[in-house]
Order: C-alpha cells, then sequence, then structure tokens
C-alpha cells in the first residue's frame, strides 16, 4: 500500500488514543442545517466524549450568539457575514493575527480545518506560522459548483485554490474512496480516506408519523417521494420533479415532498405546484420526513457524501440515486436501494417508473436499508480520525531538528 493509496478506510482501531487539545476550525455549525455542519458536530461531541478538548472556531451565526462553553468544548466566535444568496449562513473574515494570538497564548496539539474559506485559510496560516500540526477535510465539491451558475470558467481555478490549501495540511480527509482517487487525480497529497458515521437513534423508523402523511394528503397506500437539501441548481432538482411526473403518470396517488430551502423553489413551486414544500427543516423534523416517506430522490451528482443518503437508509427509507459518493459505497442495488450510472437521466426515470409499478419493492428496500447501515455510528469515525492524527503528530516528531546538548 502506497502512502498515495485512497483504499485505507480504517478498521478494528484501537478504543482509545491519547487526549488532545484539538483547536476545530469552520465556517458552518448547527443550528445551520447542512452536511458539513450536522457531521462535523457529530464529529465534535464524539471526540468531547471520548476526552479530547476542543476549541471550537467559527462565525458569530447571529446577533446575541454566544459562546458555549461544555465539558470539553469551547467556543471562540470571530466576525463573519451572510454568504451571498444563503444569508442564513455566514462567511468568516480573515483573521490570522487573532488566531496567532490565541494559539501562541494556548497552544492546541493540532488545527484541524473543515472549511475552505476566509477563515479556514487564516487558520491554515496561523497555524504553519506557529508551525502546528494542520489536518483538513474535503467536503463541497466547490469546483464542480461553478457549472451550475454559469461560471463554468471557474471551475480550473477553485479547483486550483482547493489543491494550493489541502496541500499545506498534513493530510486531508475524503469520505469515500472514489472522491479520494479523484482528489489524487488532481494533484492533491496525503489524502486519506475517512466515512460518515450516522445518528441511528435520530434517524429510525418509528418516527414514521402517519399523522403527518395525512397532511401531505397521503394515505397507507399512497407512495410518498421526498427530496432533501438545498433548492439549488447543483441538486439537479429538474429531474427530481420529472421523475415524480413520471412515477405519477403510472400511479396518480404519487405525492412530492421537498424539504429544504434555496433559490430555485420559486422557479419549482411554478413548475410543480402540487408538490409540498416543507422549506428549511430542522434534524429533527427531517428524521420524522425520512421516516414517514417511502422514497428518497437524490440525483445530485455533485456531493463529496451526501449526507441524505445514510440518514434515509437509516430511517428505513430507501433512495433512488446515481452510483457517486455515498451512494455508491452504501446501496445494494435492487436490495437497499437504487443506483443508476452518473449522469443517466433517461435510466433514472426509467427506474422511478419501473418502482411506481412495484410499490412492494419499496417496503422490502427500507427494511434492507436500515440493516445496512446500523453498524455505522460516530464512534467508529472517530477512531479513525484520532489514529489519522496520532501518526501526523508523530511524524511532527519525528521530523523536529535534534538540539545540541548544553555545552558548560
Amino acid at each position: 500500500m502506497t502512502p498515495q493509496d485512497p483504499d485505507i478506510l480504517l478498521q478494528d482501531l484501537p478504543a482509545r488514543q491519547p487526549r488532545l487539545h484539538l483547536a476545530v476550525v469552520t465556517e458552518t455549525w448547527p443550528p445551520e442545517v447542512n452536511g458539513v455542519a450536522l457531521t462535523l458536530s457529530r464529529l465534535v461531541q464524539t471526540l468531547c466524549d471520548r476526552g479530547h478538548r476542543v476549541q471550537l472556531v467559527r462565525p458569530r451565526q447571529m446577533h446575541g450568539d454566544q459562546r458555549a462553553q461544555d465539558q470539553g468544548l469551547e467556543e471562540k466566535l470571530m466576525r463573519g457575514m451572510p454568504i451571498p444568496k444563503y444569508p442564513q449562513l455566514k462567511l468568516g473574515l480573515p483573521a490570522r493575527r487573532a488566531l496567532v494570538r490565541t494559539w501562541s497564548y494556548r497552544r492546541p496539539d493540532l488545527v484541524h480545518i473543515a472549511t475552505e474559506g476566509p477563515l479556514g485559510w487564516s487558520a491554515l496560516q496561523a497555524a504553519r506560522q506557529l508551525r502546528l500540526p494542520v489536518s483538513s477535510d474535503f467536503r463541497t465539491n466547490f469546483h464542480s459548483y461553478s457549472s451550475h451558475y454559469g461560471l463554468g470558467w471557474l471551475k480550473k481555478p477553485i479547483a486550483a485554490y482547493l489543491r494550493r490549501f489541502h496541500n499545506q495540511a498534513g493530510l486531508t480527509m475524503a469520505p469515500t474512496r472514489a472522491m479520494a482517487a479523484d482528489l489524487i487525480n488532481l494533484g492533491f497529497e496525503r489524502v486519506r480516506v475517512v466515512g460518515r458515521g450516522i445518528d441511528t437513534r435520530l434517524f429510525h423508523p418509528g418516527r414514521r408519523d402517519e399523522c403527518l402523511r395525512q397532511r401531505w394528503g397521503a394515505d397507507q397506500d399512497e407512495t410518498v417521494l421526498l427530496a432533501v437539501g438545498r433548492l439549488a441548481a447543483e441538486k439537479n432538482l429538474d429531474l427530481v420533479v420529472s421523475a415524480y411526473e413520471a412515477m405519477r403518470s403510472r400511479d396518480s396517488r404519487t405525492r412530492l415532498v421537498l424539504a429544504g430551502d434555496g433559490p430555485m423553489r420559486a422557479a419549482l413551486e411554478r413548475r410543480c405546484p402540487q408538490a409540498i414544500f416543507l422549506g428549511q427543516c430542522n434534524h429533527d423534523e427531517l428524521a420524522v420526513c425520512y421516516a414517514s416517506a417511502d422514497l428518497l430522490l437524490f440525483p445530485s451528482l455533485t456531493e463529496t457524501f451526501g449526507n441524505v443518503t445514510l440518514e434515509a437508509m437509516a430511517s428505513g427509507l430507501p433512495v433512488l440515486a446515481f452510483d457517486v459518493a455515498a451512494a455508491a459505497e452504501w446501496i445494494d442495488h435492487g436490495c437497499s436501494g437504487w443506483l443508476v450510472r452518473a449522469g443517466d437521466g433517461d435510466a433514472y426515470l426509467a427506474q422511478a417508473v419501473a418502482l411506481a409499478e412495484d410499490p412492494k419493492a419499496l417496503r422490502m428496500a427500507g427494511e434492507q436499508a436500515r440493516l445496512q447501515v446500523a453498524g455505522n455510528d460516530w464512534r467508529q469515525v472517530a477512531a479513525q480520525v484520532e489514529a489519522l492524527w496520532s501518526d501526523l503528530l508523530n511524524q511532527q516528531v519525528s521530523q523536529m531538528p535534534e538540539r545540541p546538548l548544553p555545552v558548560y
């Protein structure tokens, strides 16, 4: 196995590594609802539960936002500004000097950077100035998003920036083997695979709510299709509506529910007025939606992982997706869900129609989906991360120059 081999998902790791003082830097955090905020918060909480001390560095999200100081976790709130088109999200502002002062006074063992915005870049430069070990996450395909906003010419410059950013870290964590291989082909170095866990207590079939289904206009024998995520161009939502229309042509009792908000909402409402738009949902609300639906339509091609795949499966909800990201690694086609060759929209629609004609297949796949992800918890993921950090710290020690003995 070479250092650049992406197929290095760690298994059967020791339950506990030495306790660390960690600085974790992110530009998104709950109550913001997105995959990065959710998965990072679960990882940080698990690390705290395992005895590590975490300083969380993030933008202040709203006026009056107060820093948390729970057992093992303290927050350092920084200046931020709203992200264009997503005013509920904040972008951290440059803060290198402030971070140098903070980490000079109280030096962490390691800095982990989850996002590549101005705050993440500042943290990278501050850590390098102080010679602190740095790890990073690759969590969002920003370079792939550009083509969905008429800015395809920016794809290469964005990829170059991301490569430059992550190659200054001691290692970069990617969520799937396929993503790690793609990054290595783009020139990213020291890429390691770390998957995502799932909270199977939150996302569970027992949260199914027949009253909610009735509010959606669906009885027990009707099929509810669910789409979850930002209502934005990069999510390929036109294919969701087309799949719904194709399935409804075979069974008029089919319903479509969309959970999420974003710049495409108005256009989608005009195109599909009979669909139910829930707007932004918190994690508890999403858990009930997953468990109360019958099929998750997830046609996105820009995901680094796609947390909704595991959330749905844990809730007993089968998924129809392209064979990319988490879906490719977790769905057993025809057993726990359905996979279609990436980008083949016609095949996606054909599979949707086949499912409309065989509703029993949805129930059987939902049961298998739950079983498939049942053991994928955050403790296992934390152990993988701990082992990688231990290796990085050991490398740092081995590369330190030996100090000559004093002469008396």
